[in-house]
């Protein structure tokens, strides 16, 4: 385990389980397959890039497997891994970056190509000076109560 990785993030397991996810996605037009995973403080959870013929409307691997988390109960992410159908290792787009931000800046992000190499960062290194919470003034807040 790499010493940027905190000491409860498996990141092999991580990448094995976003390989997984990898042979589930669902990209026909540009044939670019990917598949993350993501520790929270809820469990790992896993997504897969779902394209549509509507190319704006395709998602990401990285934000499905947020949003599982975030569903499921999850509110930090300590570690994404992240393998495509790319040789090298690729970096998340910055929408997925942007999405990232809010449940952990310091995150760790570790990405796998198809030819082995790997790359790992910080989530801060990849988004400088993200837009976050506390850029806010009220920061967060609990949805209002339904009537």
């Amino acid at each position: 385990m790499s010493d940027r990785a905190s000491a409860a993030v498996d990141l092999e397991a991580l990448l094995a389980e976003a390989r997984s996810a990898r042979g589930r996605a669902y990209a026909p037009y540009s044939r670019f397959s990917v598949g993350a995973a993501a520790a929270s403080d809820a469990g790992v959870f896993s997504g897969a890039n779902v394209e549509n013929a509507s190319y704006g409307l395709s998602v990401c691997a990285e934000r499905v497997a947020t949003a599982s988390a975030i569903a499921a109960g999850a509110r930090r992410i300590e570690a994404i891994a992240i393998t495509s159908s790319a040789a090298g290792a690729t970096p998340p787009c910055g929408a997925c970056r942007q999405v990232l931000y809010e449940f952990n800046p310091e995150m760790t992000v570790v990405s796998e190509g198809m030819n082995g190499e790997r790359r790992e960062w910080r989530l801060s290194e990849l988004l400088v000076d993200g837009f976050g919470p506390s850029d806010i003034a009220s920061g967060p807040s609990a949805p209002p109560a339904l009537p």
